[in-house]
């Protein structure tokens, strides 16, 4: 297993990862999204297995404090960014480490206070395990059927 920076010769790799989770986990709508944050984040991770090449691909950046739910208006905000597996592959370790790896790059990052990340009802169980807890819900928020489900946890994050 080897976790590496994104590089634009990776792109279409990633957006068959994308497709491979179409329309279980996302909608067909939000590839132009996963491809705006594939061009414009530069902390975006690959995963690769030996023989499968990337498996795996997420990242983070800084966000915008929300007045509504950050007590600090000055106090950075880390959003993870597209996190997802190759779909035959969930449930294999490959996601934990991806946000593991991740989290541990947010947690040592002194301008972070806290991380948010925007998911869908399918994955909040998952991020739930690691600390993050849900601070709002939107029916059909990403698209028509998969609901937008905010999650927030505290840097770092006491273990």
């Amino acid at each position: 297993m080897h976790l590496r920076a994104y590089t634009p010769a990776d792109r279409e790799a990633c957006l068959n990862l994308f497709a491979s989770n179409v329309p279980d986990y996302f909608a067909q709508i939000e590839r132009a999204d996963f491809e705006h944050t594939l061009d414009s984040i530069p902390d975006y991770l690959v995963l690769e297995l030996e023989g499968e090449g990337i498996v795996a691909c997420g990242g983070y950046a800084a966000g915008r404090p929300d007045p509504a739910s950050d007590p600090d208006p000055n106090a950075g905000v880390a959003v993870l960014c597209w996190g997802m597996v190759r779909r035959d592959l969930h449930r294999r370790g490959l996601g934990e480490r991806l946000l593991s790896e991740r989290l541990r790059r947010i947690d040592a990052d002194p301008a972070f206070a806290s991380v948010r990340i925007e998911t869908s009802t399918f994955s909040r169980d998952f991020f739930a395990r690691h600390g993050f807890v849900v601070t709002r819900e939107e029916a059909d928020g990403f698209a028509p059927g998969y609901d937008l489900v905010e999650m927030r946890r505290p840097v770092p994050w006491p273990r």
